[in-house]
């Protein structure tokens, strides 16, 4: 199955020891444009992936276009991490088929709603997920794939 997550701590422990073995994934997308451009935090972040796990840093705007045209991507082994609502939503508005999003940690800081204990929303976000669930994405609010779902009315 493909996963999609939104977690703005990208490639962590969680994501390593959870969410891969969970998935199944053999490619771990990480769609981030800021990060697409930094080799070194791409080399930082890849010394923590398993070696059997294939790592691709690119901008969230050319994930459909990496997961439909790469010959060695299987979309139901492929882990897709955006940094934030935005660049998940980017990656739809190009082409990127996402029917359950996955959103794992959204840090507090002043002037975002805490909606539960590991998600804090900006307006921007909480209408960025709007949008989304409009499209038909569900919205799954969890850290790790053993825990219930979080959140289950609108915010």
């Amino acid at each position: 199955m493909f996963w999609a997550r939104v977690d703005n701590r990208l490639v962590h422990g969680q994501v390593i020891e959870a969410w891969l073995p969970y998935t199944g994934a053999k490619t771990l997308l990480v769609c981030n444009s800021e990060l697409s451009h930094d080799v070194l935090r791409q080399e930082i972040m890849s010394l923590a992936i398993p070696s059997n796990v294939r790592a691709r840093f690119i901008s969230a705007e050319k994930a459909n276009e990496f997961i439909e045209y790469d010959s060695r991507t299987d979309r139901s082994s492929v882990l897709v991490l955006f940094a934030d609502c935005q660049d998940a939503r980017l990656a739809m508005e190009n082409g990127l088929s996402i029917e359950t999003l996955n959103i794992g940690n959204l840090h507090y800081e002043p002037g975002r709603e805490q909606i539960c204990p590991h998600v804090a929303l900006s307006r921007e976000d909480a209408t960025c997920l709007r949008d989304l669930k409009e499209r038909g994405v569900e919205l799954d609010f969890r850290c790790l794939p053993t825990e219930p779902v979080q959140v289950k009315t609108t915010w």
